[in-house]
């Protein structure tokens, strides 16, 4: 879902509209991977002519993972949903930042308050392309951190670019 623009000022245009990295997902990700690789594994072993007590393990162990999958897959569907409704959004006048399903948390910066830019990433983090970015305002909140940003420095080099055109 792109950002809704009907908030913005009527000479403010987007410059960057972006959703969280796609890193979020990959924790349930990887749980429905192995519960569907452990099931399939219990189904290869199963024997029609096992014994009933093995027969009743491998029914249990079945509802079990039917169960953690139903979870997982909850998960999975949560993050998505709330990864659509998370915008990293630059203007030519402010960094916006919304949150939230249900409850929407929402930052504004103007740039014209922004002192500082900085970005933080791990190596694992260049690897996939992830950081966080560190913006630094004049405002009563001082540094604002922001997580799981597709391309950070990139992003930092963006707002630059804005803030000196704003100038």
């Amino acid at each position: 879902m792109a950002f809704s623009t009907k908030y913005l000022n009527d000479d403010e245009h987007v410059i960057l509209d972006l959703h969280p990295h796609w890193w979020t997902f990959v924790g349930p990700s990887i749980s429905l991977v192995t519960l569907l690789i452990v099931w399939l594994k219990i189904y290869d072993i199963s024997d029609e002519q096992s014994s009933s007590a093995m027969r009743l393990l491998e029914t249990v162990g079945i509802r079990v993972l039917q169960v953690g999958a139903l979870i997982t897959i909850g998960r999975l569907l949560s993050r998505a949903l709330k990864w659509s409704r998370t915008h990293f959004v630059l203007t030519n006048q402010q960094v916006i930042f919304i949150s939230g399903v249900i409850a929407r948390t929402g930052i504004e910066i103007p740039l014209y308050r922004v002192n500082n830019i900085n970005f933080h990433q791990s190596i694992f983090e260049r690897i996939i392309g992830s950081g966080d970015l560190l913006i630094e305002s004049g405002g009563e909140d001082g540094m604002e951190v922001f997580d799981n940003i597709r391309d950070p420095e990139q992003v930092q080099s963006f707002i630059q670019r804005a803030m000196h055109s704003a100038s």
